[in-house]
């Protein structure tokens, strides 16, 4: 669908979408209207047959055949330095992603110290690239506040592909309070911690996310845990955790969250809330049985998904919580000492590592997806036990290997989802959609450029597990809601123009697990604050992109 001239001289808008099928956003069935922006807002919805004269504008496209619907939100991003690196990031706007919550899984690059700094580099290279030494990106930030202002100054000023919103990450805090070992906080510790929390919400930061399978976040406590959320409810923010199983004893996990979060009085958003892992096969319902428990006695709670079965993290991640206390470095130690390696080998494979969620590794489930250091690529797109069988060793050995040579920089896809709890999950009254794109490595997860057109495409138009309305009301309004956004989420007067036109009968997700940086196809325009970051199936060179921090509330006597 191309633009066009207006046809009236009076040019009263900045831009006209002609004809649309609009879905707003509200779960509310699709209606055609012209739509009207200007100065960056919608000015006018002018739906068919409604009386409503037909607005002109300097700019008209014609969108006959296009569903219009709001940006889409990613609730779970890990763009954190993509954003500062890339200024084309077409891999979320090319997915009609407006906006991305960044700061995931309790690490993140701010709030730091120089020291904390270098260690939380090297902890999630695979995650994020941006290793001590790497200079993509100068790591001139040390607060939230001054993270957040660098996106708004990045690539010369001009901003970033798509809008950011930041979660203070509870590791790093911890990180940044206690260091890395294993051990209660001190009361002065938590008191330090709740007032950096406190400085990061101040600042912008719409809540505090928590990675209980990594170091050095899961040495916290619930008590710990729970003082610091505390902080993050009398801001008006929420707690985001990736709680402390996936796996064996996952429905413990979520339910140990749900306490938590009642406790401190906190809403809670669920982080990628899968049920993965043999023995969670089928048990969706019982995850989502405990969910409406909470809701229906008033808990706030939320949670996203990715659209797909296999999971993603480092391989580092695997092991076992003891073997990673003291940072990167002493992990490096532990693994070249051969009596700490048979510890770890017994605790992965048959005991099951609290860093693979408590069940016993199975190697042939674990893809390489990428490698810090291009020399060991070879690895990439086989799982470990592969790689072991044409070395002709056990797959502890070569993944040892790996984590040594690759200085614990190495990314896995983990294949042990069950397609029918992610359809479950996917259903509930409070999901939003993540992507959880990793965009490191040679060979990512698909979903870090697929998961929105994934949703749109296999999962309404193919499959029909959510209508087309209720979809997009997943993707927008309830993740808009969940950030308190009063003006974003929705194809409403007055809201920001944060939009996507896709064409339902043919969007789809180009990426693939054996072709995962493939764009998707059939989502052919994306706004953001009015000006096209996606037009005609091309990324243009608009940077439109802000943080969007958080809002604060009423009742914030400080």
């Amino acid at each position: 669908m191309g633009t066009t001239g207006s046809p009236q001289s009076a040019h009263t808008h900045d831009l006209v979408l002609r004809g649309a099928d609009v879905v707003d956003g509200s779960g509310g069935p699709a209606y055609r209207a012209d739509v009207a922006l200007r100065d960056g807002r919608i000015a006018v919805i002018a739906p068919e047959g409604g009386g409503v004269p037909r607005p002109g504008g300097a700019r008209v496209v014609d969108a006959d055949g296009l569903a219009l619907s709001p940006g889409f939100i990613d609730m779970h991003a890990h763009s954190d330095l993509a954003l500062l690196r890339d200024p084309d990031h077409s891999a979320k706007a090319a997915q009609g992603v407006t906006l991305e919550v960044i700061g995931q899984d309790g690490l993140s690059y701010a709030p730091v110290d120089d020291a904390t700094l270098a260690a939380v580099r090297s902890a999630i290279t695979g995650w994020n690239g941006g290793a001590p030494g790497d200079t993509s990106v100068d790591f001139d930030w040390r607060t939230v506040g001054e993270y957040l202002d660098r996106i708004d100054t990045a690539h010369g000023g001009h901003g970033t592909a798509v809008n950011a919103a930041y979660l203070i990450p509870q590791g790093t805090v911890r990180m940044l309070a206690v260091g890395w070992d294993d051990r209660p906080a001190t009361p002065e510790e938590v008191a330090r911690m709740r007032q950096l929390v406190a400085e990061g919400l101040e600042q912008g930061a719409v809540g505090m996310s928590s990675g209980l399978t990594y170091t050095p976040g899961m040495y916290a406590s619930d008590a710990e845990i729970t003082e610091l959320c505390r902080t993050v409810a009398a801001y008006d923010g929420y707690y985001c955790p990736h709680h402390r199983s996936y796996g064996a004893g996952a429905l413990q996990a979520y339910e140990e969250m749900v306490d938590l979060s009642h406790e401190a009085g906190c809403a809670l958003h669920l982080a990628h809330a899968t049920m993965n892992f043999s023995v969670n096969e089928g048990k969706a319902p019982d995850l989502l049985a405990l969910l409406d428990r909470a809701l229906d006695d008033g808990a706030d709670i939320t949670l996203d998904t990715y659209p797909y079965t296999p999971g993603c993290t480092t391989l580092v991640a695997m092991l076992p919580s003891w073997a990673n206390a003291g940072g990167p470095e002493a992990v490096l130690d532990r693994l070249a000492d051969d009596e700490t390696c048979a510890r770890i080998r017994h605790v992965m494979e048959v005991e099951g590592a609290d860093g693979c969620h408590g069940v016993p590794i199975e190697w042939d489930a674990i893809e390489i997806s990428g490698t810090s250091n291009p020399a060991l690529s070879d690895y990439v797109g086989k799982t470990v036990a592969a790689s072991a069988a044409e070395r002709g060793e056990e797959p502890f050995v070569t993944a040892r290997r790996l984590l040594i040579e690759d200085r614990l920089g190495s990314t896995i896809l983990q294949h042990v989802g069950h397609e029918d709890n992610v359809r479950r999950i996917m259903r509930h009254r409070v999901h939003t959609g993540g992507s959880d794109g990793i965009l490191q490595g040679a060979k990512p997860h698909p979903r870090a450029y697929g998961t929105f057109p994934q949703y749109l495409g296999r999962y309404v138009r193919e499959l029909g597990v959510l209508s087309l309305e209720e979809c997009v009301a997943h993707l927008t309004s309830r993740a808009a809601a969940r950030l308190r956004l009063p003006d974003r989420g929705l194809v409403r007067e007055g809201y920001r123009a944060d939009l996507a036109l896709f064409d339902p009968a043919t969007v789809a997700a180009g990426s693939t697990f054996e072709n995962p940086r493939v764009l998707p196809t059939g989502l052919p325009h994306v706004l953001i604050d009015g000006r096209f970051v996606i037009e005609d199936g091309r990324r243009t060179s608009t940077l439109a992109g802000r943080s969007v921090r958080r809002t604060p509330s009423a009742s914030e006597g400080r």
